[in-house]
């Protein structure tokens, strides 16, 4: 029973370890954490090689990790932007007014579907 459990799990966590290709660990310092309404914590990483922006959400929908992100001051306040496949996900570092508060807006096939408003933390 043991081991039909462990040949199970085994192929289970290596498919976990790879649906997750861009990995913020000690080769990566974190730039920015905000939590938002909805249970949405998100995190955004830059490699310090490399500078690749890495973005880590939490919800209770399910976790997200994704690469490849783009930084860029808009309206004297930066936003984060990520891909993937026909969602897009940008993260604002604050607000005009409130530069410890920011947004998170998640668009598929460019029409918004969500927008939270966060706090950083």
């Amino acid at each position: 029973m043991k081991t039909s459990a462990l040949l199970l799990a085994l192929p289970i966590s290596i498919l976990a370890n790879f649906s997750l290709p861009a990995s913020a660990d000690s080769t990566a310092g974190l730039i920015l954490s905000t939590k938002c309404q909805g249970g949405y914590n998100i995190n955004i990483w830059q490699n310090y090689n490399s500078g690749e922006l890495l973005y880590r959400a939490t919800s209770p929908n399910g976790n997200l990790s994704l690469g490849k992100g783009t930084s860029q001051a808009t309206e004297g306040v930066r936003v984060y932007k990520f891909r993937s496949g026909i969602y897009k996900y940008s993260v604002w570092d604050g607000t005009l007014d409130n530069p410890q508060a920011g947004t998170l807006e998640v668009y598929k096939n460019n029409r918004i579907v969500m927008k939270q408003t966060c706090r950083k933390s």
